[in-house]
């Protein structure tokens, strides 16, 4: 199964991190599938490619429960909504 979740990069005590897809069996760090996006939880930056994010839900992969809560922020659920209503 394909999940979209965090992957920890940046230094210690200041850790940022990249949304990925990867297959769920991987470690956290692993080689991922694709990068989607990045979240900076210390400024609350978050970057998506929400198209590429869009496309993965589409095919089934399964968000993380904090995954799902920063896309809930971006309204990206709707936008997949609006892309199956086409």
């Amino acid at each position: 199964m394909i999940k979209l979740r965090l992957k920890r990069f940046g230094k210690k005590r200041e850790a940022s991190y990249r949304i990925v897809a990867i297959n769920s069996r991987d470690r956290r760090d692993g080689r991922p599938l694709e990068e989607l996006g990045f979240y900076n939880p210390r400024t609350d930056e978050v970057r998506l490619d929400v198209p590429g994010i869009v496309k993965r839900l589409q095919q089934g992969a399964q968000p993380t429960d904090t995954v799902r809560r920063i896309f809930e922020k971006a309204n990206v659920f709707e936008q997949v909504r609006a892309s199956v209503t086409e």
